[in-house]
């Protein structure tokens, strides 16, 4: 009796691997499904369930990364390549996995970093042109990137030094103009001395005129009266 119930626990346990297996498998191959008619949120959604059922399945985390890829989520799709562990003893595994996370540093405009995946690949498969060839692009396009990196930069200290001049020639002007306020200001200010000057000249003068008038008069000489 106790040897049918192992047998029937065994026989359970196998089905059940057996069948986890299988769900995992079958929405892998739905996923590929989608993904060759171009459905890659589809696709996504199906390596998805995939990997609930085995987050170890490296098939279906490597098959993700391409249908995040294909929707430009290309740092997502970095991680699920980065995430296999399963590839580390694989050289053709993993230079398709660094070929790949080379494609998606270099649609972010990573030429440095995908360069350095792009060497990657080459290592594990000397013989991948797809790699060489992307490669030598990568270098290409990391050129140019350096360069107009190098033109912006001459062009935002060009452009700060004429900043920088014309600031100097404001200042020029503005002090030339506050000069030229303050030569006006001291002028009306001279100006309206002399004037102050001329006007107090002239009350002493009318001042002095009515002391002679008054003087004159006082000096008049009269006729005594008649003595009758």
């Amino acid at each position: 009796m106790s040897k049918f119930i192992s047998i029937v626990f065994l026989f359970t346990f196998v089905c059940l691997h057996l069948c986890i297996a299988q769900n995992e498998r079958s929405y892998a191959r739905e996923g590929n499904s989608e993904y060759k008619n171009s459905k890659f949120p589809e696709a996504e959604l199906k390596y998805r369930k995939s990997l609930e059922k085995n987050q170890q399945y490296d098939l279906s985390k490597f098959n993700l990364g391409n249908a995040l890829y294909k929707q430009g989520k290309y740092d997502e799709a970095i991680q699920q390549y980065s995430d296999q562990n399963s590839v580390m003893n694989d050289k053709e595994a993993l230079s398709k996995r660094y070929y790949n996370i080379g494609n998606s540093l270099f649609k972010n405009e990573k030429y440095e970093e995908s360069i350095e995946a792009y060497k990657k690949a080459l290592r594990n498969d000397p013989d991948d042109e797809d790699a060489r060839y992307n490669l030598s692009y990568a270098m290409t396009k990391l050129a140019q990137q350096q360069q107009q990196q190098q033109d912006n930069k001459d062009k935002d200290k060009k452009e700060q030094q004429q900043q920088q001049k014309q600031q100097q020639q404001q200042n020029e002007e503005n002090k030339k103009e506050e000069q030229k306020q303050q030569e006006a200001q001291q002028k009306q200010q001279k100006i309206s001395k002399e004037d102050a000057e001329r006007i107090l000249q002239a009350l002493k003068n009318e001042e002095k005129e009515l002391q002679d008038k008054m003087k004159l008069k006082e000096g008049k000489i009269t006729r005594p009266e008649k003595d009758w």
